[in-house]
């Protein structure tokens, strides 16, 4: 994938991802059962890359505006390091987790949808965007996925940061190395 020198820049600084969910981590649908349980779909690529990206030291958060116990499991079953939910003020809690990581906002990648992500997203070092997000956050994005929300789009932005840093082909090693011993 081709990547302009100034994203390549931005890449390399990450050390932690954020992740808003609908739309995001999911393809934005929201299922909810008449016994009011809450349902979402989210794609085995993404929670991989996640954890893969986790391996080489750069941590994922998720920080939505929405209170889901599947998001919980999800978080939980992905490994990330610091999540919000039912956040209304996605800055307070974007500003939340720099005093609490002790990272500085350009070490910082956001990953969102819509407008209510924007303010975090123009604060952080990288700004990303799905290809369906609000026109607004289009504008602002410095990277919009060539992959959907709950559709690969997560996986998309972890294995470019694990590239930009050189991480990439060392994560995908373990896969060669299983591959060739078993042939």
């Amino acid at each position: 994938m081709d990547i302009s020198k100034e994203l390549q820049q931005r890449l390399v600084k990450i050390k932690l991802l954020i992740l808003d969910v609908d739309g995001v981590m999911t393809d934005g649908g929201l299922t909810i059962g008449d016994d009011g349980q809450e349902y979402k779909t989210f794609h085995s690529h993404d929670g991989l890359g996640m954890k893969l990206l986790k391996a080489t030291g750069v941590n994922v958060a998720i920080i939505t505006g929405r209170t889901s116990n599947v998001v919980k499991q999800r978080a939980e079953s992905t490994g990330v390091a610091h999540f919000y939910q039912g956040a209304d003020d996605k800055l307070a809690a974007f500003d939340d987790l720099l005093e609490k990581s002790g990272l500085l906002a350009e070490q910082c990648g956001f990953m969102g949808d819509d407008v209510v992500d924007l303010p975090p997203m123009l604060k952080s070092g990288l700004a990303v965007a799905v290809p369906d997000s609000a026109a607004l956050l289009l504008q602002h994005a410095h990277y919009v996925t060539k992959k959907s929300g709950g559709r690969g789009a997560v996986r998309e932005v972890c294995e470019m940061i694990m590239r930009a840093q050189g991480t990439f082909d060392g994560q995908m090693a373990q896969f060669l190395t299983q591959a060739h011993i078993s042939n």
